[in-house]
């Protein structure tokens, strides 16, 4: 559907203003979609985020300064989800031996699982993008990297 008919709105400052809109509008929208989905597990996409890098990372462990610099959502505040992801058993933490200022994050096997259930559903993950071919995908990957400059 068209942006003008999702949000009821015919005009735009210019094509810039609506290309930005448009963005915005459309990040919203997958957001939500990718919510719904994890929602049963009882995870957010943040937590996601994290246990995913975390994923990445093992058997190795994490600071929390690289989680943060990897997240894709930079705003959260990246102790307190680390925390509500320990007390669901899904990461174990400890204070870093080498620098006492610094908190190592590792993956539990708990963790693992959960991401082993969600790849499950990364075909209904990748669902939302499903109105694209391949190369409009590649095209829009350019864009949105040109776009970041």
């Amino acid at each position: 559907m068209k942006l003008e008919e999702e949000i009821s709105q015919k005009n735009f400052r210019n094509v810039y203003h609506k290309a930005a809109v448009n963005v915005f509008y459309t990040f919203n929208w997958a957001y939500e979609f990718h919510t719904k989905i994890l929602k049963p597990f009882n995870i957010t996409p943040q937590q996601y985020n994290i246990l995913r890098i975390l994923r990445g990372q093992h058997p190795e462990p994490a600071t929390v300064k690289l989680l943060k610099e990897r997240m894709i959502d930079k705003m959260p505040d990246v102790s307190r989800i680390v925390e509500k992801l320990r007390t669901k058993g899904f990461v174990e933490r400890h204070i870093c031996e080498k620098d006492r200022r610094m908190v190592d994050v590792w993956i539990t096997q708990h963790g693992l699982d959960l991401l082993a259930r969600l790849d499950d559903k990364n075909d209904e993950l990748d669902k939302f993008m499903s109105n694209l071919n391949i190369d409009e995908a590649i095209t829009l990957n350019c864009l949105l990297d040109k776009l970041r400059g």
